[in-house]
C-alpha cells in the first residue's frame, strides 16, 4: 500500500540548516546564499574579493538567519582548507554546499595561452573538487547526510557556435561528469550530489564575454533560447533550493537545464552566428 501524501511545502523550508556558498560575493553566488536566507537557512560565503558587492549581513536581520563572510581563494589549499574549517567553526556543521565560484574567457582556441587555461581549471575544476572534497569529509563526520549543487553549464552538453571558449566548455563538462561520479559514490552516505546547466545568463561574466563579440553576435545570445531572452540569477535560485531542500531527497545525479529552450544535447532554435 502506497504511504499517504505528505504536504509538500515545508519540505522546500531550509530553516536551522546551514550551507557554504563559493564565489558568493556577487552574480550567482550571491544569489544562492539570498535565497538559502530566505529560506531560512543560515550561510557561509567564501569567495576571493575583500566583501560581497551588497550587505550580506543584511540578511540576518531581513530574514533572521546567520552569515558570515570568509575571504577565500579556491586555488590554495591553505586557503581553502582554512575557510572551510573557519565555516564550520562559525556554523556548527554542514548540511550543504554551492560552489559557484568560476571565471571564462572568450578567445579563439589556438590563441589561448598556458597561463589562462591553467587559471580556468584551478578555479572552476580543481578549486570545486576540492571544496567538495573538504565539505563532503565534514558531512561524513556528521553522520546525517547533506546535498551538494554544482554549477555545470550549456556548454557541458553542447557546443555553441560563434562561442570561443574551449578551456572554459572542457572545466564544465568536467564539473557535470564530476557530479554524475559523486553522485554514485556518496549515495549510501545519504549526501545527494546535483547540478544545474545555466544557460546564458545575464551576469557581468557573461557582459565581459559580449563586450567582445560584433553586435550581431552579442544578439544571438538573447534570441537564441527559443523564450527569447537571456537568463538571469532570479531563473536560477529556485532549481537550487529545490535540489538543497528535502522536496529533492530522493534526486540525485540529476543536472537541470536552465536554457529557456537552448538545453542539453541539443541545439533545437539555435540561430548560427554568421
Amino acid at each position: 500500500m502506497a504511504p499517504p501524501l505528505e504536504n509538500i511545502r515545508p519540505a522546500f523550508e531550509l530553516t536551522g540548516r546551514n550551507f557554504v556558498v563559493t564565489g558568493g560575493a556577487q552574480g550567482i553566488g550571491f544569489a544562492a546564499a539570498h535565497t538559502i536566507c530566505e529560506f531560512g537557512g543560515n550561510v557561509a560565503v567564501l569567495d576571493i574579493q575583500d566583501k560581497p558587492v551588497e550587505d550580506l549581513h543584511g540578511l540576518e536581520s531581513k530574514f533572521g538567519v546567520k552569515t558570515f563572510y570568509i575571504q577565500t581563494d579556491v586555488t590554495k589549499q591553505d586557503s581553502l582548507t582554512s575557510a572551510i574549517a573557519q565555516a564550520v567553526e562559525k556554523l556548527g556543521s554542514i548540511d550543504g554546499l554551492v560552489p559557484a565560484a568560476g571565471i571564462a574567457i572568450d578567445k579563439p582556441f589556438i590563441d589561448q595561452t598556458w597561463e589562462e587555461f591553467t587559471r580556468i581549471q584551478e578555479i572552476n575544476q580543481r578549486g570545486v573538487f576540492f571544496t567538495v572534497q573538504l565539505v563532503a569529509k565534514q558531512m561524513l563526520k556528521q553522520g546525517k547526510g547533506g546535498s551538494i549543487v554544482l554549477l555545470a553549464s550549456q556548454v557541458a552538453h553542447v557546443a555553441i557556435p560563434g562561442h570561443r571558449m574551449s578551456a572554459y566548455n572542457m572545466s564544465k563538462g568536467g564539473i557535470l561528469m564530476l557530479m554524475k561520479a559523486l553522485a554514485v559514490e556518496l549515495a549510501p552516505h545519504n549526501i545527494r550530489v546535483n547540478s544545474i546547466s545555466p544557460g546564458f545568463v545575464d551576469s557581468d561574466m557573461l557582459q565581459n564575454v559580449r563586450a567582445g563579440k560584433t553586435p550581431h553576435e552579442a544578439e544571438q545570445m538573447e534570441i537564441s533560447p527559443p523564450m527569447k531572452r537571456l537568463s538571469n540569477q532570479n531563473d536560477l535560485t529556485g532549481s537550487m533550493i529545490y535540489l538543497l531542500s528535502d522536496a529533492a531527497r530522493f534526486t540525485t545525479a540529476a543536472d537541470i537545464p536552465i536554457t529557456g529552450g537552448l538545453h542539453a544535447g541539443t541545439i533545437d532554435g539555435l540561430i548560427y552566428y554568421k
